[in-house]
């Protein structure tokens, strides 16, 4: 939790009404945004991004694996995300456990659309080798190295670019004659096949603070808020999920202005995002 005293306090929710926050920014402006990919070797995919001093990094790893029973068609994603204990004093013993949980849900229903992959802005079909039998597992870690705020909307940003940096091993498939003997694969170590990213969404979080909503927040901006809406939108501004926290009531008119607010803004962020990660892959 940020220590604030009470003229600080008022100095921000007064900026924010203002339009004129605290580092400068106005009211829907992100922080500079800087992009870095293959930053773990091992990692099928990786990208460390920063978010002014929010920094995060994620990793993809490829695994063959079986589908399930409900979706035969498609292959399996799972996110896991860790707080670094000096990320944030919050995140120091148990601390950040909870709220580790709390990030790995809210990513799921923006990103998956819920821990069964159902409605997932990620494409699962395109996991799949063989219907029933073989697929491909994604195991995606999130690590938050350092925390000020809008920590959702970074881990999302990271995720897709260590997504667009992922190679997936092409598979040689021997079927055997009967139907019910599983498939003999082969798993190149020379040709890969590049994930589409195209339509995986980034989060653009809203924070509201008195009668206003904010971009990118910091841990002091959060510290005010009442609610947070997440939303996340590919983009082709389709709406792929959203969440909300914060103990406050929000009208329904409210939340779809947000919306509409998320999705105009979501723009930017996945253009500059783009430019970035452009400019991270030339430099590897």
């Amino acid at each position: 939790m940020v220590g604030l005293s009470e003229g600080e306090k008022h100095f921000i929710r007064g900026g924010i009404a203002q339009d004129l926050r605290t580092d400068g920014r106005r009211r829907l402006q992100f922080r500079a945004i800087s992009v870095e990919t293959g930053v773990i070797p091992q990692a099928n995919g990786s990208a460390r991004v920063r978010l002014g001093a929010t920094e995060v990094i994620a990793t993809v790893k490829a695994e063959l694996g079986k589908p399930s029973i409900l979706h035969p068609d498609k292959g399996k994603v799972s996110i896991f995300v860790d707080c670094s204990p000096t990320a944030a004093p919050m995140f120091e013993g148990r601390g950040s456990e909870e709220f580790s949980a709390e990030l790995c849900v809210a990513l799921q229903r923006c990103l998956l659309g819920g821990k069964s992959g159902a409605g997932a802005a990620i494409d699962l079909s395109s996991l799949i080798v063989v219907d029933g039998k073989v697929c491909w597992d994604l195991y995606i870690d999130g690590l938050v190295v350092s925390s000020d705020g809008n920590l959702l909307d970074a881990l999302a940003a990271a995720i897709k670019v260590a997504l667009s940096d992922t190679g997936i091993p092409k598979v040689n498939v021997s079927l055997s004659a009967t139907t019910d003997q599983e498939p003999e694969v082969n798993v190149s170590d020379e040709e890969f096949l590049q994930f589409d990213t195209s339509s995986v969404p980034v989060i653009v979080t809203l924070t509201k603070v008195g009668k206003h909503y904010i971009v990118d927040a910091t841990s002091e901006e959060e510290s005010q808020m009442s609610s947070a809406v997440s939303v996340s939108v590919n983009r082709h501004g389709q709406i792929r999920g959203l969440t909300k926290r914060g103990g406050a009531g929000l009208d329904p008119s409210v939340i779809f202005d947000m919306i509409s607010v998320a999705k105009h803004v979501s723009r930017q962020f996945i253009s500059v995002l783009d430019s970035e990660t452009l400019a991270a892959e030339a430099a590897e």
